[in-house]
């Protein structure tokens, strides 16, 4: 009785070598999806932290500001000019909560995060078919 073994030199079955190749195409998908993924992170923290420092560094210049006009004008219009300046907030506040509001910021038209890793899915799909 003699049994036969595949040889590691011959060469695999149309199968075997159709699902390495899908699995790698899947694998090569995958590892893109994670980079895209890692980029957009990144940017998000970036702009998340620059963000942050402008409010807070936005925040000390209105308080300075505040305290200034009101040693300005303490003896003759203390309360008349924190009134006005309280408006000058408010209507500064108001504004932009309606741009955030808005769709100019491009957030709603910003791109899908992973437009590349879609595209490439898309490829694949196209040559299967």
């Amino acid at each position: 009785m003699t049994t036969e073994r595949q040889s590691p030199h011959e060469t695999p079955s149309p199968l075997r070598r159709i699902v390495s190749s899908v699995f790698a195409i899947f694998e090569t998908r995958l590892e893109l999806i994670g980079i895209e993924f890692a980029e957009e992170k990144d940017r998000l923290l970036g702009v998340l932290f620059l963000g942050l420092g402008a409010m807070m560094l936005t925040m000390m210049a209105l308080i300075t500001l505040t305290g200034l006009v009101a040693i300005a004008f303490w003896d003759t219009y203390r309360w008349q000019s924190l009134a006005a300046i309280t408006v000058v907030y408010a209507l500064l506040a108001v504004l932009c909560a309606l741009r955030a509001r808005s769709s100019d910021l491009g957030l709603r038209d910003a791109p899908n995060v992973f437009d590349s890793t879609l595209a490439e899915f898309k490829k694949d799909r196209d040559l299967f078919h």
